[in-house]
C-alpha cells in the first residue's frame, strides 16, 4: 500500500542538491515521518479524550503541528494551497522557525524518557538538507499519505522502513554499520529467550534492530495482559547511540514497531566509567553488534580496566559490566577477538572466561554483513560463573552470501535446533576450557571434524593486528615522552 509512496519520496529527494545518498534520503524521510506520526498520535489521543469528555493538551503548539504547516487542509479535506507554504518561504519556516522550536523541547522537558525530550534531542542533532522548497512541498504531500492510524498500517510502514535501513548498508559513508541482518538477530533472540519483565539493553543501538526484533518476539507471546503490554512499552527496552543519524533512525524504527516513547539515549556509551555502573542500572539481557575497527582516544580507554584502542573490546567490557548477575548476552564481534595475540585481547578473553560462562560461539560466514567482508562470531554468555565448556557452531549456508543472496532464517534453523542440546555434529563441537593454553587463552574456531588443512590467516587480519600493535607502541612511546617532559 505504501511502497510506491516511499519510492516516490526517494525519487524526489534524489533530484535535490542537498541529498546525495540513501543515508540522506532515510534521514530526511525520518524527521518528516516522525512529525507526521506525532501529529497522528496527538490527534488520535485528542479524539479519545473528547469521547471521554476529558481535556487534552497538545505537545506541539498549533502553528508547528504537521496539519498546520506541512499539509494544511480545507473543509473538504483537500490540501489548502492558498495557505500552504512553498518555495523559499517553506525552507525559511523549517530552518529558522520549526527546527529551533522543536529543538527547545530538550531544555524544557523534565526527563530524558519523555517524548518531549526525544523531540528536542532529534531536532538538535539533524538538519533539513532539502534545498528546493518546491520539491519539498511535494515530499511533504507524499509523507502525508502515510497513515499511522491502524496496526496494519504501522506494520507495513515498519517493514518498508526496515528495507530503507537495509539499503543503507550499501550506500557508502559507513552505511553498513546501521544494519545487522534480521535473520541473525532473530536467531540470537531465540537462543537468549527473553521473558516479559526482563530488561533488554543495547549500548551500540545503530538502527535499534535488536530491540525492535525483541519487541516483536515478546509482543507475540501468548496470553499477554494489559500490564505486560505496559511493561513492554515503558520498562523493557533500553539503548544508547552515539551518532546523530543512527539515533534518529533508532527512535523512528522503534516507534514504527510500536514503542511510543523509546528509551534511547543519545550519548557515547564508552565515555562512561564502567566502575561507576550501579546495580540499578544493570540489565537482564544484552543484545548487540558493537562497531569494530574503531580507535578510541586514551582518555576514553581510562574508563576500562583493560585498556585498548579497539572499540569492540571496550564495548564488550561495558556489556559485561552492564549485565546483572545471571544476566544473559549475545554479542557480535569480529572473529579475530578469539585469537588476537595482543595483551588486551588475551586479558579480555581471560576476563570473559573467568567471570562469565561463555557457553556458545556461533561462527558466521564471510559477507554475512552486506558491504563488509569481515568475518564475525556471536558470543553467547551468562554472567556470574566461570566457563567450563564452549560449544562452537560453524555456520555454512552452502553458498556465497552477498547483496543478491543474503542470510535467511532457514540458514540458521539447524543452529537454533542444535544449540538447545549443544549436540556435536559435522558443524559443531565442544571445547573444554581446561584444555586451552592459559598463556594465550586462544579460542580460535578449529572444527575437529573438518578435513585437515593448513590454516592460513587472512592477510587483512595480520595487517590489522600489526596496525594495532603499532598503535599500542605509539601510545606507550607517547606516555614515556610525557613522563620525561
Amino acid at each position: 500500500m505504501f511502497e510506491q509512496t516511499f519510492k516516490n519520496i526517494d525519487d524526489m529527494l534524489h533530484k535535490d542538491a542537498g541529498c546525495s545518498s540513501e543515508l540522506d534520503y532515510t534521514e530526511q524521510t525520518s524527521w518528516m515521518l516522525f512529525l507526521k506520526y506525532l501529529d497522528d498520535l496527538e490527534f488520535e489521543r485528542s479524539q479519545i479524550a473528547e469521547l471521554e469528555d476529558k481535556s487534552f493538551t497538545y505537545i506541539i503548539d498549533e502553528a508547528y503541528r504537521w496539519r498546520t504547516w506541512a499539509v494544511p487542509k480545507n473543509a473538504q479535506a483537500q490540501i489548502d494551497y492558498q495557505n500552504a507554504l512553498i518555495g523559499d518561504d517553506l525552507i525559511d519556516f523549517i530552518n529558522n522557525k520549526l527546527f529551533p522550536y522543536l529543538k527547545s523541547f530538550k531544555e524544557r522537558s523534565d526527563s530524558v524518557n519523555t517524548i518531549e525530550y526525544k523531540i528536542g534531542e532529534i531536532f538538535s542533532e539533524i538538519r533539513n538538507r532539502i534545498q528546493n522548497g518546491y520539491l519539498l512541498r511535494g515530499v511533504l504531500e507524499k509523507v502525508d499519505e502515510l497513515q499511522f492510524r491502524s496496526q496494519e498500517a504501522k506494520h507495513e510502514l515498519s517493514h518498508l522502513y526496515e528495507v530503507k535501513i537495509k539499503n543503507m548498508g550499501n550506500a557508502g559513508r559507513n552505511g553498513g554499520e546501521y544494519y545487522t541482518p534480521r535473520p541473525l538477530i532473530r536467531a540470537m533472540i531465540q537462543v537468549v529467550q527473553p521473558k516479559i519483565g526482563e530488561t533488554i539493553y543495547d549500548g551500540a543501538a545503530g538502527s535499534a534492530g535488536f530491540l525492535c526484533e525483541a519487541f516483536d518476539y515478546l509482543r507475540n507471546q501468548p496470553n499477554l495482559t494489559v500490564a505486560d503490554l505496559t511493561t513492554l512499552q515503558e520498562r523493557t527496552f533500553f539503548a544508547k547511540e552515539k551518532k546523530p543519524l543512527a539515533y534518529v533512525i533508532a527512535i523512528m524504527n522503534m516507534i514504527l514497531h510500536g514503542i511510543e516513547a523509546p528509551n534511547v539515549v543519545h550519548t557515547n556509551t564508552l565515555t562512561e566509567d564502567i566502575n561507576s555502573i550501579q546495580p540499578s542500572q544493570q540489565k537482564h539481557i544484552v543484545l548487540a553488534n558493537p562497531p569494530f575497527g574503531g580507535k578510541e582516544r586514551p582518555e576514553v580507554q581510562q574508563n576500562f580496566p583493560i585498556r585498548t584502542g579497539e572499540t569492540a573490546f571496550l564495548f564488550l567490557q561495558h556489556f559485561m559490566a552492564m549485565l546483572k548477575p545471571g544476566g544473559r548476552a549475545a554479542v557480535v564481534i569480529k572473529n579475530t577477538f578469539l585469537s588476537n595475540t595482543d595483551n588486551a585481547a588475551i586479558a579480555l578473553r581471560n576476563e570473559l572466561l573467568s567471570y562469565c560462562n561463555l557457553h556458545m560461539v556461533l561462527d558466521m560466514p564471510a559477507k554475512t554483513f552486506l558491504g563488509a567482508g569481515v568475518k564475525t562470531v556471536v558470543l553467547f554468555f551468562t554472567k556470574g560463573e566461570a566457563t567450563q565448556k564452549v560449544w562452537f557452531y560453524q555456520l555454512d549456508p552452502g553458498r556465497s552470501l552477498g547483496k543478491g543472496n543474503p542470510l535467511n532464517d532457514d540458514d540458521l534453523a539447524e543452529f537454533v535446533t542444535l544449540q538447545a542440546t549443544k549436540a556435536d555434529s559435522a558443524k559443531s563441537w565442544t571445547l573444554n576450557v581446561r584444555d586451552i593454553d592459559t598463556t594465550t587463552y586462544d579460542l580460535s574456531v578449529k572444527n575437529p571434524t573438518a578435513q585437515a588443512v593448513v590454516a592460513l590467516r587472512d592477510p587483512d587480519d595480520i595487517l590489522e593486528e600489526l596496525a594495532n600493535l603499532d598503535a599500542q607502541t605509539a601510545e606507550i612511546m607517547q606516555s614515556i615522552k610525557g613522563l620525561l617532559a
